[in-house]
């Protein structure tokens, strides 16, 4: 057994342990609200990993059905656990301005999640792996002349993702004029991933699944002792998010209140970088392996189930704490936060649709991102006074995703054909029930 992946796996459990000790003894409850922040999220970092390792391992024992249908739900699990717990409390609570609150900080970590994925997510790892050591020997990295123009190109298997991503992504623009999230944006973005789930069923031959670190290592162990670590790996991970996530989203509220920070800030950006960094860096680690094809596959199918499942079900949980259907509502504020998303995936998908992305649209992409969360921190701080408000300022951002989207689907319109195309010949073929070897090639 390889003493580095043991090594890992045994630093993400060690990780949960200050959480788990303050639990079971009570001690957590004494906390204050930063200690509590650094212990329950240092906890769900650790449990972050050990279920994306436990899900990557379960993929070779379990029917391919079941590993893509739901291993993609428990994917989205670290993120769903705030989310949820916040559409909870808005049923919970409705009516009330705490209720109201609620459904707002469940919009702001939802939107935050999205935009962390794609602005430092793709972005960064699109820098990460032309600029690495090594980058040379990874086939996907393109070596081009001119100022910033290497470029990683990616693999056209995942036209498919990349079309139900468009599409949930243009259905994104049109959930703020309505009441709020209600059971119409529920049917189409969940119809659109059990859409998706069963192409890539009827449509794709089974095959091998090879992983790389931890899930490699844990994947050698025979059975029935693989199964019984996975199931452990599941319990324990959801022992410790499931527990966790209450205690660290109400004190990172109330760590805003104390440094002046609004709490849907935290709850938008500080939030998610635990339950996102641990697929993070797993990609990472593929992009060391040279293995870049198969990272941006797994950050462009994570965005797709983010943006499909995550924000869909959340009807669902406010529903039944509400003990009736009731759409999740929230403010012109959190309407602009949908808007701006929507217009920072749409960008995203036009840079990729030519099936690569070079140094300028990564940096291009990632200045975007991190130039609206400063300036918005700077006004919130007081810092900077800008001559225009907070929505305003998230507006702007917006029009100026779309009219770069916009413009390169104008310049890359052949391409937007051919990705159409070419989602077409495969939705044909699983109908037809008869999958495509080769199925990018001219009729």
């Amino acid at each position: 057994m390889n003493t580095r992946k043991l090594g890992a796996l045994c630093v993400a459990a060690v990780l949960t342990l200050p959480w788990l000790g303050g639990w079971l003894t009570g001690m957590a409850d004494g906390l204050t609200a930063g200690p509590t922040v650094a212990v329950a999220g240092i906890g769900i970092l650790g449990a972050s990993f050990l279920l994306t390792w436990g899900a990557e391992t379960a993929e070779k024992d379990v029917p391919r059905a079941f590993a893509i249908a739901v291993l993609a739900v428990l994917a989205v699990a670290p993120e769903y656990a705030v989310d949820a717990l916040y559409a909870w409390q808005a049923g919970v609570q409705a009516g009330t301005p705490a209720g109201i609150e609620a459904g707002n900080l469940a919009v702001a970590n939802m939107t935050g999640a999205n935009r962390i994925l794609i602005g430092i997510g793709w972005a960064g790892i699109a820098l990460f792996t032309v600029y690495r050591a090594g980058a040379s020997r990874d086939t996907a990295v393109k070596d081009r002349r001119g100022f910033l123009k290497n470029a990683v190109s990616l693999d056209r298997d995942i036209s498919l993702e990349i079309s139900f991503l468009l599409a949930a992504t243009v259905w994104a623009f049109l959930v703020p004029l309505g009441a709020g999230i209600d059971v119409f944006d529920m049917a189409v973005l969940v119809g659109l991933y059990v859409l998706y789930i069963g192409v890539v069923l009827r449509g794709e031959p089974e095959e091998d699944v090879e992983h790389v670190g931890v899930p490699a290592m844990l994947g050698r162990i025979p059975n029935p002792f693989r199964a019984l670590t996975v199931i452990a790996l599941f319990l324990f991970s959801g022992l410790i998010i499931f527990t966790a996530v209450e205690p660290f989203a109400h004190s990172l509220e109330l760590l805003g209140e104390d440094i002046g920070v609004p709490s849907f800030f935290m709850i938008q950006w500080i939030a998610p970088l635990a339950s996102e960094s641990p697929e993070l860096i797993v990609v990472v680690v593929l992009v060391r392996k040279a293995r870049s094809t198969a990272g941006f596959n797994a950050l462009i199918s994570s965005k797709l189930n983010q943006w499909t499942l995550l924000i869909g079900t959340l009807v669902i949980v406010h529903s039944i704490a509400l003990g009736e259907y009731g759409a999740l509502a929230f403010d012109a504020k959190q309407a602009a936060e949908i808007w701006i998303t929507a217009a920072q995936s749409l960008f995203a998908i036009a840079l990729v649709i030519n099936f690569e992305i070079d140094v300028r649209e990564a940096l291009v992409l990632l200045v975007l991102f991190l130039s609206q969360v400063v300036l918005e921190f700077l006004a919130l701080r007081e810092v900077v006074h800008l001559p225009v408000t907070e929505i305003e300022l998230l507006h702007l951002f917006t029009a100026t995703y779309v009219v770069l989207a916009l413009g390169l689907f104008a310049t890359r319109r052949g391409e937007l054909v051919q990705l159409v195309r070419d989602t077409r010949r495969i939705i044909r073929s699983a109908v037809h029930g008869n999958p495509e070897e080769h199925p990018f090639t001219d009729d």
